[in-house]
């Protein structure tokens, strides 16, 4: 299969976890692209996750929002952008639980607006443009204890956020069927690494072991998740920009089934290893408590990514053992970050929901 050259690259979130891991890697393996980077700045969108990439020939940052159509339109003349990568995002399930509005308005919305201005530019032919939508496996529903989720799987989401992820998934496949225009649509399992803002699970956990505060965790904590280091996921979202089937999707996991009281367990026993011990000599296990579990919550999540490894050639290379304690071992080697982001717009709500417990 021939590879397809990266050009003039929109990044759509660019700020958040995901992005600027992808834009970073990015930029280190292409050495003639040009990204410009739209990011709004909500609370999860941090330009420190970016610091050291200057403006210049290869990267632009523009804030804004993906619904100011105008702007999108804009950008789309201005830097002749030929592939569109599609970050951004309202990911949250429990902030779409309390407050559903924003999710319809960014996921759906800001998708509709994106595929447009590309329908519109693009409209004199796009043989070589590429349009890639990053979408979550939380569209497909909840599995039992057995299966997987593959490319064909029905979608079944269970909260406002998966319900928008999965209306952005079925726009963007429309555009396709409808318009030709070149789509591509990635579904992923749950991310982790490096820049994760600290209200997920991973980053949550590893803070709140650190400074010695209860460890919340939902229900039984035997929920399944499927594992993906994010520079796995960039790899392979680059991977598909270069080689994937136009129309088609690729789901993308890492191969690490977990409950989530295991991951919490790990992370207390790496934080032990690795950090200094607590004041009062307790273990961080010890600080772990089950909280009432949250509505609509997925039992169990499960990647089947045989699609994209046999047609693509792509693997996850990271085991969870090697990922988790390279995530560690970056929290620990930048609380200056964590600092930040902890002292923004942030902090009201994360004491709200995790630190009194």
């Amino acid at each position: 299969m021939e590879e397809r050259a990266l050009k003039n690259l929109l990044v759509t979130g660019g700020c958040g976890f995901i992005g600027a891991n992808f834009i970073r890697l990015a930029l280190q393996q292409n050495s003639n692209i040009r990204i410009i980077n739209l990011d709004c700045l909500t609370y999860a969108g941090n330009p420190k996750n970016l610091e050291g990439i200057a403006e210049g020939e290869s990267y632009r940052f523009v804030r804004g929002d993906i619904c100011d159509a105008g702007l999108v339109n804009d950008l789309f003349q201005e830097e002749r952008i030929d592939t569109v990568v599609h970050f951004a995002a309202e990911s949250h399930v429990d902030r779409s639980i309390e407050g559903p509005a924003q999710f319809i308005q960014t996921n759906i919305v800001g998708t509709f607006n994106l595929l447009e201005a590309a329908r519109k530019a693009w409209a004199q032919g796009a043989s070589d443009h590429r349009f890639l939508h990053v979408s979550t496996d939380e569209v497909y529903g909840s599995l039992g204890e057995t299966g997987y989720f593959t490319e064909v799987t029905p979608y079944d989401p269970r909260s406002p956020y998966s319900a928008s992820k999965a209306s952005s998934d079925h726009l963007a496949s429309a555009y396709f069927h409808t318009y030709g225009l070149p789509v591509l649509i990635t579904n992923c399992s749950n991310n982790y690494g490096p820049y994760q803002f600290p209200e997920k699970l991973i980053p949550l956990m590893i803070n709140n072991a650190l400074n010695g505060k209860n460890l919340p965790v939902y229900g039984d904590g035997r929920n399944v998740r499927d594992w993906l280091y994010v520079e796995d996921h960039c790899e392979a979202i680059l991977r598909v920009l270069e080689k994937g089937v136009l129309g088609e999707t690729y789901n993308i996991g890492g191969n690490n089934e977990r409950q989530n009281i295991q991951i919490v367990e790990a992370v207390c026993d790496l934080v032990d290893e690795l950090a200094d011990p607590l004041a009062d000599g307790r273990s961080r296990r010890e600080l772990i408590s089950f909280v009432k579990d949250r509505p609509g919550h997925d039992r169990r999540y499960a990647i089947d990514a045989s699609k994209i490894r046999d047609e693509l050639g792509w693997e996850p290379k990271v085991v969870f053992e090697e990922g988790i304690r390279r995530t560690i071992g970056w929290y620990l080697d930048n609380p200056a970050w964590v600092e930040s982001v902890l002292n923004g717009s942030y902090r009201e709500y994360y004491e709200k929901m995790y630190g009194g417990r």
